[in-house]
């Protein structure tokens, strides 16, 4: 059995069943359980999810949260709060989840993913990969403004392989409280610095051109030579294409040319 979470509102709902199908079809022999993290979805929303989940023969399980344990906490821009939950999956989640696999909705699969899930997380607390191209530039900026002078990298939250048995033990959220209140006007992309700032050194790194394509550096990457901007390259070994940033391959005016692969699946359901 495989866990995926996701935390979203209203507004992602048609973007998630895009990613849940791409999920179903390149992992025809696995069982998923789908589990989500919500604020505000009505019953309509959620018998409709239910009845897509189960009718590809998975399960579904809803999970309310009440926006209070997040109130203070910032949201800006295309950000929402359910953008925190993530972060206290931990407490919400059956005591009989040891790992879940986090995943934000602007996102498809587009080959199997049972040996990443499976990963050994060596003591740590997450999974996860930098995307290469903006860290470069903004990292030394990333250590002074989270006061992070010994981490290497700034990792995306997009993709987030989770060692919920370890967080029960080690991830509190009064602490997660207590950086917002003291840093909430730092925080540039809320949930992300968080974790950054509180969890570097229990993070386990993976490559972001297989784990976690940023859709973008696709874009940029035409001006430099390396195999990894290669569409083959991409179709052979990456795992999760992220449409990260405003643009979204949903939208009418997106030009994005790994807009494809979202495209394939919207058109499966």
């Amino acid at each position: 059995m495989i866990n995926i979470l996701v935390t979203l509102n209203a507004n992602y709902l048609h973007p998630l069943k895009v990613l849940l199908k791409s999920l179903f079809h390149h992992n025809p022999k696995e069982k998923f359980s789908i589990y989500l993290m919500h604020s505000n979805l009505n019953q309509y929303d959620l018998d409709g999810l239910h009845q897509f989940i189960t009718e590809h023969q998975h399960l579904f399980y809803p999970i309310f949260i009440d926006r209070d344990y997040f109130k203070e906490a910032p949201v800006f821009r295309h950000y929402s709060t359910e953008m925190y939950y993530r972060l206290a999956a931990h407490e919400f989640l059956p005591k009989t989840i040891d790992r879940v696999l986090y995943l934000d909705p602007d996102i498809v699969t587009i080959n199997p993913i049972g040996s990443f899930y499976r990963t050994n997380f060596e003591n740590n607390l997450f999974i996860a990969s930098e995307h290469e191209f903006p860290t470069k530039i903004v990292q030394p900026i990333n250590k002074i403004r989270l006061k992070t002078p010994l981490t290497k990298g700034y990792f995306n939250t997009g993709v987030l392989l989770m060692n919920v048995a370890l967080m029960r033990d080690l991830v509190h959220l009064d602490e997660i409280y207590q950086y917002i209140e003291k840093n909430k006007f730092k925080l540039v992309l809320p949930d992300q610095d968080v974790l950054n700032a509180l969890y570097w050194d229990k993070i386990k790194p993976v490559d972001s051109y297989r784990y976690n394509y940023d859709a973008r550096y696709f874009e940029f990457a035409k001006f430099y030579q390396s195999d990894k901007n290669n569409l083959e390259w991409i179709k052979k070994h990456t795992l999760f294409i992220h449409y990260c940033g405003k643009d979204k391959p949903w939208h009418d005016d997106y030009k994005g040319k790994l807009g494809v692969f979202y495209q394939k699946f919207e058109q499966m359901i």
